[in-house]
């Protein structure tokens, strides 16, 4: 009696199922990260929202003359929650309306870290080292996520008739006790630059502008800004003037950043 015949399995059959595989696979992966995207934007919502507090009470930090001014968010909810919120960051009428945080020993700490600390794609907004929350020149690092969180649409900038729309920043310094600053700033200069190799000279490596107390390191990075400025807002700083700067991946190069500078408004 003869067995069955064994049907063997042509290569092109092999082909097939690999690459149906790698179908499913990427399939799975996509809607695995769509998911994981969403559940980070709706988080990142909530934390907006209830810094906004419709029943806030909280005071603002006194004004020049003394006197408290109405308070517009409370922080202190989420402060309580996590003591490493140390600002936060506002464009309006963009979807960049998102704490800060600063962890000095570990700057990159939040890179991949939500709010309560668990690991998240999106990151949280970070100050970078050798920056500080209160200080002349804060330097505010965020992930360019393609569903526009984060610092997505902070390329927007690249185009003069979007900055002109959308030409302040709110920048709030919050205190331990939940009270805050209220900064605003004007978009003063938008470029693209990359991170540079150690043997490239001649170029301007503006993340290493943290510290901008001397006047002459001050006036290097203006003068470079405004050279490397996609065009011309019309505002101008001069020494002593608080700066503000944005700064985002892009992929128009290797190590590519999307780089936004403003000053404090006067």
């Amino acid at each position: 009696m003869r067995g069955k015949r064994v049907k063997k399995t042509t290569p092109r059959q092999i082909l097939t199922a690999f690459t149906a595989g790698v179908f499913l696979l990427s399939a799975g992966l996509l809607v695995r990260d769509l998911v994981r995207s969403a559940s980070e934007r709706r988080a990142n919502e909530r934390l907006a929202q209830l810094a906004a507090g419709e029943a806030a009470t909280a005071s603002a930090a006194p004004a020049d003359d003394g006197e408290a001014e109405p308070s517009e968010r409370d922080y202190l909810p989420l402060v309580e929650r996590n003591g490493d919120l140390s600002a936060w960051l506002t464009i309006p009428n963009t979807m960049i309306d998102y704490p800060v945080m600063y962890t000095p020993e570990e700057p990159e700490y939040y890179l991949h870290r939500a709010f309560d600390g668990s690991y998240a794609v999106s990151g949280c907004l970070f100050i970078g080292d050798g920056s500080a929350p209160d200080s002349g020149h804060v330097m505010i690092y965020g992930h360019c996520m393609r569903n526009g969180t984060m610092f997505g649409g902070l390329e927007d900038y690249a185009d003069p008739a979007y900055a002109a729309a959308h030409p302040e920043i709110q920048y709030d310094v919050i205190a331990p006790d939940g009270t805050y600053q209220r900064h605003t700033y004007e978009v003063m200069a938008a470029f693209y630059s990359r991170v540079y190799r150690t043997d490239e000279t001649g170029v301007f490596r503006f993340y290493y502008y943290g510290d901008l107390s001397e006047p002459e390191v001050f006036d290097s990075y203006i003068t470079q800004a405004e050279e490397a400025a996609l065009y011309d807002t019309g505002v101008r700083a001069e020494y002593g003037d608080r700066l503000l700067t944005l700064i985002t991946c892009d992929y128009y190069a290797n190590n590519g950043r999307f780089v936004l500078v403003a000053r404090e408004a006067l």
